[in-house]
């Protein structure tokens, strides 16, 4: 065989180098995602061989929520992971007593793993309804409602007898300022801000109050109105037509109710799909008199600043 020359040498070298350089770049390339992922999960500890990551502190940490609220995320970090760590140190425990093998144990288990299964399902219909479209529509539906309602912007003087109130009118009637009045002997709470209830609807404070107070002009003040908290002095300040509160203003609430009827109503449609058997006899309901069986009325308001 015939030696190559220095010229061929160099060249075979070059190529070889080449050629591992193209390898390597192409491996790193390959490598990089993988590499990435693990970067972005980390193995954080190990229990007797068994791997705890970030995205297990981060489950631990949406599951444990409120408890970890106050915490600062470093401290919520180590603690969830110190968790973590005992938690599979004493879930071997466990296991190596059998107590997986229990009936009670296999119960409490079907039972989480249908609550998760469950959970899931309606989080992924709620978040499929909740559109922009479905809010906007339930927002519109409910400003009509609200555009209509009158507002009244008042101030109250709260006393204990009617004799306190007459003598209270009596000052005003020749002039006293509303406000200061109210500031010396009022027994409301509101009574330091001049007795400002702010604005307020109809069904916002007691019918006797709200009665008069709808009825007074601007600028005019009542005679004393007795209620349970005691007696009023009425004055109205100003009248408007409530406004609804934007979109923007009230979109968690509304996001929150269409995606919780929206479950419901799935949970209502596969419930009258399926074959449900009731075996048990349902409770009777309690006796009780007749005007009980009427819905309670809501509880009166004190006039209150809002």
């Amino acid at each position: 065989m015939t030696p190559a020359s220095p010229a061929a040498r160099s060249a075979l070298r070059s190529g070889i180098i080449s050629a591992a350089a193209t390898g390597c770049l192409a491996f790193a390339l390959l490598a990089s995602p993988m590499a990435r992922a693990q970067d972005a999960n980390p193995v954080l500890a190990k229990v007797n061989g068994a791997e705890i990551r970030q995205s297990d502190v981060t489950l631990a940490e949406e599951e444990l929520g409120p408890s970890l609220a106050q915490m600062d995320p470093a401290t919520k970090k180590e603690n969830v992971l110190s968790f973590l760590i005992d938690m599979k140190i004493v879930a071997k425990a466990a296991e190596d007593k059998k107590i997986a093998d229990r009936a009670e144990f296999k119960k409490r288990l079907e039972f989480a793993r249908n609550r998760l299964l469950m959970d899931d399902l309606l989080g992924v219909e709620g978040k499929a309804a909740t559109t922009d479209e479905a809010m906007k529509k339930v927002y519109e539906d409910a400003a009509k409602q609200i555009s209509g309602e009158q507002e009244v912007h008042a101030r109250h003087i709260l006393v204990e007898t009617e004799d306190e109130a007459k003598a209270i009118a009596e000052e005003l009637k020749k002039g006293a300022d509303f406000a200061e009045l109210a500031k010396k002997k009022s027994k409301d709470p509101g009574a330091s801000d001049g007795g400002d209830l702010g604005f307020f609807t109809k069904d916002q404070m007691v019918p006797e109050f709200s009665a008069v107070a709808f009825a007074l002009e601007p600028g005019k003040i009542s005679d004393p109105v007795k209620s349970q908290f005691g007696w009023h002095i009425i004055k109205v300040e100003e009248k408007r037509n409530r406004k609804p509160p934007t979109f923007d203003q009230v979109k968690p609430q509304i996001e929150q109710y269409v995606t919780r009827k929206a479950q419901s109503d799935y949970v209502t449609q596969l419930r009258q799909a399926a074959k449900v058997e009731r075996l048990d006899k349902p409770a009777e309901p309690a006796a009780s008199p007749a005007d009980a069986a009427k819905p309670a009325e809501p509880a009166a308001k004190a006039p209150a600043k809002k």
